[in-house]
C-alpha cells in the first residue's frame, strides 16, 4: 500500500486538526491562540508595497491575506522563502542576533514556513520545512531539515489525544525489564512521582487514579503547537519533531529531536549537542545533552549531563545527576547519580541517589533465572566498584561500597556503610560494616557535601537529603545493630558485659582530635576477630563479617552523633528554645506521628521518597488521599512533597530525640525504651559536648584518610621529590575539603558552647 497522499494544493498549511477532532464552534487555531502568550499584539494584513516587495525577494506565500504582520516590519528581511497557512509575525528590524561568536541578521530566508506564529526580530535561514510552530522573540533557526509538529503531538508525555487508542501511549518501564513498573512521564515528572507510581504497584487503586491525573493534566485535545521559548537558538538539525523547546535553549548538530520536551528558561538553560538523537521524553531545566547521547523514553531531572555517547532508555534520571559514555536501561535513579564511563552498565534498578559507578561495573545484567523480571535496589550512597558485576534479584542497604570482583550469587546486604568483598581465594563474601566511618570519612563526609555543593536547581521542587546520617540510615544502622550483635552471641561473643566491654571509652570517639595512635581512645583492640553470619547471599558459602566489634561500637557512635547533632541544628532554627521547649516539643506528636510510634517508642519506617527521606505513615496518607481524589492534579501532590518537607525537620528531630533515647536506655540511664531516657538539661549538656568531641574526631578522620594518599610511598614513585608531587596534587593541609571540614568544626563548637549556655 502507497503511504503517500495527493491532497489538492490550495489546502497546503490548513486542516491542520481533522474536522472530527475540532469542538463545536472552534476552528483549527483555537489551540494555537492559547499557547501564543503575543495573541493580544496587534497584527495587521500587509499592504501592497509590502507585498511587491516581498515577491520581487522572490518570496511565495499561497494567500498573502493570511500573512499577517506587527510593526515596525520591514519586508525587504524576508527574502526567498515560502508561506502557507495562517503565518504571523512579529516586530521585524533591519538588526543582528548574536550568539556566542554566531551572529546572524533578522530575517527569514530560503525557508518554508507553514502555519507559524514567530516572534519579534526573529533569524530564520536555510530551514526547510518549519510547520505549526509557535516562535517566541528573538529565536535563531539556522539550516534544520525538518521541524514539524502533528496535529496529536504530545512533546513527550504519557498521554493519548483525541482518538487515539491505547495501545500507542508511551510508557517507561522503570526498575523491571518486564514492564511491571511501568509509569508514564510527563512534563513535570520527579523522580519522587516515579517512585510514588512504581514501587507501590499492590496498589492498583493508586496505580490507576496517578493515570487518571496524568491524562486529565497532559492529554485531551488535539491541536497542540510546537513551541521555541523566546531566546533560543537552534542550528545545524536534521529532524525536530512534536518538540517544545522552553526559553533560551541552545539546539547545535542534533540529529533527531522527536517528542520531547526540552524545559529550559534563561536562568536554567538547557543545551543539546552534536549528533544527539531523543525520542519520547522530557529533558529537565539546566540540563545538557551532548555528544552523541541517544535517549528513547525517558525522564531527566533538572540539572542533569548526559554525554560523549551515553544511552538513557526506559529510565528517570534524578536531578544534578551526570551520566556519560555507558549505558542506563530500565531505571529509576534519585539525585544525584555519577557514572563516566563507557563500560559500565546499568539495568533494572532503584538507585536512590548520592551514588557513583565505575568502570566496568555491570549492574543487573545478569539473570540467575530464564526471566529478565529481575530487580536491583540500593539505597543512598550506593557505589559499585572497578568491575563490580551483581546479579538480580539484589538489595543494599545505603552507603554500600562494592569491591572488584564478580559476584556469583544474589546479595542482600543489609548493613550500611559497609565494605563488601567476594574473596575467590577462600571463596567466601566478606562484609565489613561501618567501613566509611572507621576508614574513609573522607570520602563519606565529601559524599554530603559534594551533594549540596553540586545542587544548582532555581526552583526546588523537592527537598533533598543531603546528608549521611538521617532517619533512614539511623533506622538501617539500628537494624543492622540486632542482625550485628545476634551474630556476636551465637559465635561466642554473648552476655551485655562481654558486648558492652567492647565499647571501649564509653561508646564514643576519641578525646584526641583524632590521632588513631592514641591506645586510650582506640576502639577496639587490633585483634578484632570475624564471625560467620547469614542470609547476605543466595548460596551456602560461607559469610563472615569482618571487624564486627569495631564496627558495633561504630555504628552507636553513628547513632549517637546523629541524634545530637540533629537536635543542635533543630535547637540553632529555634533561637528562643530552652531545654524544657525542646522537650515539650519532642513527645507532644501529632496523632500520626503518635500512632507510627506506638509499638517502638519511635517512627521506625521512613521512606526515600526519591531523595527526600519522609515518614512512611506521611506517604500513606498521601496515597489515600490521591485513591479517594483528594488530589486531582500532580501540582497537587507536589504541593504536598511541599508540605512534608515542610515538617520534615521537626520529624527528624523527633526521631532523633528518640534515638537518643534508645542509646541512653540501653546504658540504663533512662526509663522505659523509647521515652525521654530521663534526661534533663544537664545531661542534654553532656551530650552537646559529646557531639563536638565526635565532630573533631571525624574532622581528624577526614584529614587521615586524605592524608593516606600523600604518604603512601607508591604514590609518591613518578615524581622527583616531594615538592614536584605537592605541586601536581597538593598537599593534605591544603586540601580544600580538608580545610572546609575544618571551618565546619569551627562553627559546629560555636553551635555547642551557645546551646549549652541556653540549657
Amino acid at each position: 500500500m502507497n503511504s503517500v497522499k495527493v491532497i489538492p494544493s490550495e489546502r497546503y498549511g490548513y486542516d491542520f486538526i481533522p474536522p472530527e477532532y475540532l469542538p463545536a464552534d472552534k476552528d483549527e487555531y483555537w489551540l494555537r491562540n492559547q499557547q501564543n502568550p503575543s495573541i493580544r499584539r496587534t497584527w495587521r494584513r500587509l499592504k501592497s508595497h509590502e507585498i511587491e516587495v516581498l515577491v520581487k525577494n522572490e518570496n511565495y506565500c499561497s494567500d498573502w491575506d493570511n500573512f499577517l504582520v506587527s510593526d515596525p516590519f520591514e519586508p525587504g528581511l524576508i527574502r526567498n522563502s515560502s508561506f502557507h497557512g495562517l503565518i504571523r509575525i512579529g516586530i521585524l528590524r533591519d538588526v543582528l542576533l548574536q550568539h556566542h561568536d554566531f551572529r546572524i541578521p533578522a530575517g527569514i530566508r530560503n525557508s518554508t514556513v507553514i502555519s507559524c506564529d514567530i516572534g519579534d526580530d526573529p533569524a530564520i535561514q536555510d530551514c526547510t520545512y518549519i510547520s505549526h510552530y509557535i516562535i517566541g522573540d528573538r529565536v535563531i533557526l539556522s539550516r534544520i531539515d525538518e521541524m514539524q509538529t502533528t496535529n496529536h503531538a504530545k512533546f513527550g508525555n504519557g498521554v493519548l489525544k483525541d482518538g487515539e487508542k491505547e495501545d500507542i501511549r508511551i510508557w517507561i518501564d522503570v526498575m523491571n525489564e518486564a514492564g511491571g513498573r511501568s509509569v508514564l512521564p510527563f512534563v513535570d515528572m520527579i523522580p519522587a512521582d516515579a517512585y510514588l507510581w512504581a514501587a507501590y504497584r499492590d496498589d492498583t487503586a493508586l496505580t490507576a487514579k496517578l493515570m487518571e491525573i496524568t491524562q486529565n493534566q497532559y492529554g485531551g485535545h488535539r491541536g497542540s503547537y510546537g513551541t521555541v521559548g523566546s531566546g533560543s537558538v537552534i542550528k545545524s538539525c536534521g529532524i525536530i519533531k512534536d518538540t517544545a523547546v522552553g526559553s533560551g535553549a541552545y539546539i547545535k548538530g542534533a540529529n533527531k529531536l522527536k517528542n520531547i520536551t526540552i524545559l529550559s528558561s534563561e536562568d536554567e538553560p538547557s543545551q543539546v549537542g552534536e549528533g544527539v538523537e531523543m525520542v519520547n521524553g522530557i529533558v529537565g531545566y539546566g540540563s545538557h545533552v551532548f555528544y552523541g547521547s541517544k535517549a528513547v523514553r525517558f525522564v531527566m531531572g533538572r540539572n542533569c549531563n548526559l554525554k560523549y555517547g551515553a544511552r538513557l532508555i526506559h529510565s528517570v534520571m534524578g536531578d544534578n545527576s551526570t551520566v556519560s559514555c555507558c549505558e542506563i536501561l530500565n531505571n529509576l535513579i534519585f539525585p544525584v547519580h555519577e557514572q563516566h564511563h563507557n563500560n559500565s552498565f546499568l539495568i533494572a534498578s532503584l538507585i536512590q541517589g548520592m551514588s557513583n559507578m565505575a568502570a566496568g561495573a555491570t549492574i543487573g545484567s545478569n539473570h540467575n533465572s530464564r526471566a529478565n523480571d529481575g530487580e536491583i535496589r540500593a539505597g543512598r550512597g550506593f557505589w559499585p566498584g572497578l568491575s563490580v558485576t551483581l546479579k538480580h534479584s539484589s538489595r543494599f542497604a545505603s552507603f554500600v561500597l562494592i569491591s572488584k570482583g564478580d559476584y556469583p550469587y544474589e546479595l542482600n546486604i543489609t548493613l550500611p556503610f559497609s565494605l563488601v568483598n567476594n574473596n575467590t581465594k577462600k571463596d567466601r563474601l566478606e562484609v565489613m560494616p561501618a567501613y566509611f566511618w572507621l576508614y574513609n570519612m573522607y570520602a563519606l563526609e565529601r559524599n554530603s557535601w559534594k551533594t549540596a555543593a553540586r545542587d544548582k536547581r532555581l526552583k526546588k521542587i523537592q527537598l533533598i537529603e543531603t546528608d549521611y546520617l538521617a532517619p533512614d540510615t539511623a533506622e538501617e544502622i539500628i537494624e543492622a545493630l540486632g542482625f550485628l550483635e545476634n551474630w556476636m552471641v551465637k559465635a561466642g561473643l554473648s552476655g551485655e558485659e562481654e558486648l558492652n566491654r567492647t565499647e571501649g571509652n564509653g561508646y564514643g570517639p576519641p578525646d584526641s582530635g583524632g590521632d588513631p595512635e592514641d591506645p586510650e581512645y582506640a576502639y577496639i583492640p587490633a585483634a578484632d576477630e570475624e564471625i560467620p553470619c547469614t542470609g547476605l547471599e543466595r548460596h551456602s558459602r560461607g559469610t563472615v563479617i569482618l571487624k564486627p566489634r569495631k564496627a558495633r561500637a561504630a555504628y552507636r557512635d553513628m547513632l549517637r552523633y546523629y541524634s545530637v547533632k540533629t537536635l543542635i541544628g533543630y535547637m540553632e532554627s529555634r533561637p528562643d528554645m530552652d531545654f524544657g521547649d525542646l522537650k515539650r516539643e519532642m513527645e507532644d506528636r501529632e496523632p500520626g506521628w503518635a500512632a507510627a510510634a506506638a509499638s517502638h517508642g519511635r517512627v521506625r519506617d521512613w521512606t526515600n521518597l526519591g531523595g527526600q527521606i519522609v515518614p512512611s505513615f506521611r506517604i500513606d496518607n498521601l496515597r489515600e488521599q490521591i485513591r479517594c481524589g483528594e488530589m486531582r492534579s500532580w501540582d497537587d501532590i507536589h504541593a504536598e512533597y511541599g508540605r512534608m518537607a515542610s515538617l520534615y525537620p521537626l520529624d527528624k528531630a523527633r526521631h532523633a530525640w528518640s534515638v537518643l533515647a534508645l542509646l541512653r536506655n540501653e546504658d540504663g540511664t533512662g526509663e522505659k525504651s523509647g521515652g525521654s531516657g530521663g534526661m534533663d538539661s544537664s545531661g542534654f549538656r553532656d551530650e552537646l559536648f559529646y557531639a563536638g568531641k565526635t565532630k573533631k574526631w571525624l574532622t581528624g578522620q577526614v584529614y587521615l584518610s586524605r592524608a593516606k594518599d600523600f604518604n603512601d610511598p607508591f604514590r609518591a614513585i613518578t615524581y622527583r621529590n616531594r615538592a614536584e608531587m605537592e605541586q601536581v596534587t597538593g598537599a593534605p593541609d591544603g586540601n580544600f575539603f580538608v580545610n572546609l571540614m575544618r571551618e565546619e568544626l569551627a562553627k559546629f563548637e560555636a553551635s555547642v558552647t551557645r546551646l549549652a549556655a541556653r540549657l
